[in-house]
């Protein structure tokens, strides 16, 4: 069987695409592999906040219309930037082995949030991550940053920033991690939901290509990623909303921790869950309702009226 792989045009998106591609082709079904890049209206649009104009969902809208066309058959995606809830027709074939979930800063080396001088630009367009710099240090101002990942970095290099914030899992996958001046603990910062996390989506009716596609799934982080998801879909949240997850299982255990925040780090709520990994869409469900119970959904309703 042949497999084309629709993909944008970024270097990391094209890294993750071949990433797959090569995974792909060790397997004895595959015949051979082929990319179909594509630009999306996410990439298009840099002038306006993601928030303004539709979302993450934008970066993967037109690859599910290249699937459904039968211009490609398979998606690949970055976990953290897929809506919680697919479109009707698609369905998550594979969850690949997480890679670094943790949110990087990117600045001077040996540059830290607290050694960053007093109102120093920061740029980052997640309210998530503005909310967890804002709750380190609330003097800093948090601006737009949008663009791939080397555009963000020659932003930084013309000294349009003080610092950025990244996820770590990108700039290993470039070979960028050099860039890093500290990666924060989830203390410090708690990653997005499947931070790290390489998803496939192609259509729920591909029987055959899904039984293909199941072999690329590691069990932990689908788990791991299924408890995340979770609280993202009770929660009613979008990529772009301040909502944080982060699952970890150690032997028979998993620790499910969460984060509904203001923007500007006045306001948070952050529990922990623990319980067997099996039972991960259980805890993310009980952990979605214990967030609730403490004021989430008045929380983030009242950021959508501000940020919307």
């Amino acid at each position: 069987m042949k497999i084309r792989i629709a993909t944008r045009k970024s270097a990391l998106a094209l890294w993750q695409a071949n990433y797959v591609s090569s995974v792909l082709q060790k397997l004895p079904e595959i015949s051979a592999t082929e990319l179909v890049p594509m630009s999306t209206r996410g990439d298009e649009i840099l002038d306006r906040s993601l928030q303004k104009v539709g979302g993450k969902g934008l970066f993967i809208k037109e690859l599910e219309i290249a699937i459904e066309n039968g211009e490609a058959d398979l998606a690949v995606h970055s976990m953290k930037d897929v809506p919680a809830e697919l479109p009707r027709g698609f369905c998550l074939a594979a969850t690949m082995q997480r890679a670094n979930p943790y949110d990087a800063l990117v600045a001077a080396a040996g540059t830290t949030v607290q050694s960053l001088p007093k109102n120093a630009r920061v740029g980052s367009s997640s309210l998530r991550r503005q909310a967890q710099i804002k709750m380190l240090r609330p003097d800093l101002n948090i601006e737009t940053l949008r663009g791939n990942v080397n555009t963000r970095l020659l932003k930084l290099s013309r000294g349009d920033y003080d610092a950025i914030i990244l996820a770590a899992a990108g700039l290993e996958r470039l070979a960028l991690q050099h860039h890093i001046s500290h990666q924060f603990s989830p203390d410090e910062m708690l990653p997005a939901a499947a931070q790290g996390v390489l998803g496939i989506e192609c259509l729920e009716n591909n029987s055959k290509l899904r039984t293909i596609l199941r072999q690329l799934d590691d069990p932990e982080t689908v788990l791991t990623t299924r408890a995340e998801r979770t609280i993202a879909r009770v929660l009613r949240a979008s990529c772009e909303s301040p909502v944080a997850a982060f699952a970890t299982v150690s032997g028979a255990s998993m620790s499910l921790t969460a984060l509904v925040a203001h923007p500007d780090g006045s306001r948070f709520i952050r529990e922990t869950i623990d319980g067997r990994p099996d039972d991960a869409e259980q805890l993310g469900e009980a952990l979605a309702a214990e967030l609730l119970a403490g004021g989430a959904r008045e929380l983030l309703d009242s950021i959508g009226a501000s940020h919307g």
